[in-house]
C-alpha cells in the first residue's frame, strides 16, 4: 500500500454503464458487476493466458479462482466487467485497504489487449469509485510492464515507490 498520493485530485472520470467501440471495431458493454457475474468470470479466468498473469493473479485453478473472486465480490469491493458478444473479456476491481484507500487490479483477455479496453475499464472503474466517494486508489505493477505503466500514468496515477521489483502508484480522486 502506498503512503504517498498526488496532492491534486484527478479530474472526473466517465461512469458505467457504457457501450464503447474498441480500436478493433468491436462493440463492448461495460457495467458494474455483482455476484451474478461470478460464474462467467470464472470461465473468463480459466481462459486467461498464464503469460498474462502478474503477481500471482489471477489464480490458475478453478477452486482458487472461485475463492479469489469470492473475496473480490465482498460488499465493500467495487467491480466492473467488459463484455463482447455477451461474454466477459475484461474485469477491474477495487478492494478496500487500510486508511480508506483501495487497491486496484485490472485484467483483459489476451486477444483483447492493446485495443483500448484497459483504458475504458480503468476510467469507468475510477468514475464508479468517485460515485462511491473513494478518495485514494493505489496499485502495484511489475516494473517491466511498460504498457500497464503507460496506461496508469495516462489516467493520472503517479509513482509512489520504486524500490522493489514492483512499482507502486497512486491516484487521488
Amino acid at each position: 500500500m502506498t503512503d504517498r498520493y498526488p496532492d491534486e485530485t484527478a479530474g472526473e472520470f466517465p461512469r458505467p454503464p457504457a457501450t464503447v467501440t474498441d480500436r478493433e471495431d468491436r462493440e463492448l458493454r461495460i457495467r458494474t458487476a455483482d455476484d451474478e457475474e461470478v460464474e462467467s468470470l470464472v470461465e473468463m479466468y480459466l481462459e486467461f493466458d498464464p503469460a498474462d498473469r502478474a503477481q500471482g493473479i489471477p489464480p490458475v485453478r478453478e477452486d482458487q479462482i472461485r475463492t479469489w473472486l469470492d473475496n473480490l465480490f465482498e460488499p465493500d469491493c467495487l467491480n466492473i466487467v467488459a463484455r463482447h458478444d455477451g461474454e466477459p473479456i475484461g474485469h477491474a476491481t477495487l478492494v478496500p485497504d487500510v486508511d480508506d484507500s483501495y487497491e486496484l487490479a485490472i485484467f483483459v483477455l489476451g486477444e483483447y489487449q492493446g485495443a483500448g479496453i484497459g483504458t475504458e475499464l480503468l476510467e469507468r472503474l475510477l468514475g464508479y469509485a468517485q460515485d462511491e466517494d473513494v478518495e485514494r486508489v493505489w496499485l502495484s505493477v511489475e516494473r517491466w510492464n511498460d504498457p500497464a505503466i503507460a496506461l496508469y500514468e495516462k489516467v493520472g496515477f503517479e509513482m509512489s515507490s520504486t524500490e522493489s521489483f514492483e512499482l507502486e502508484m497512486g491516484i487521488r480522486l
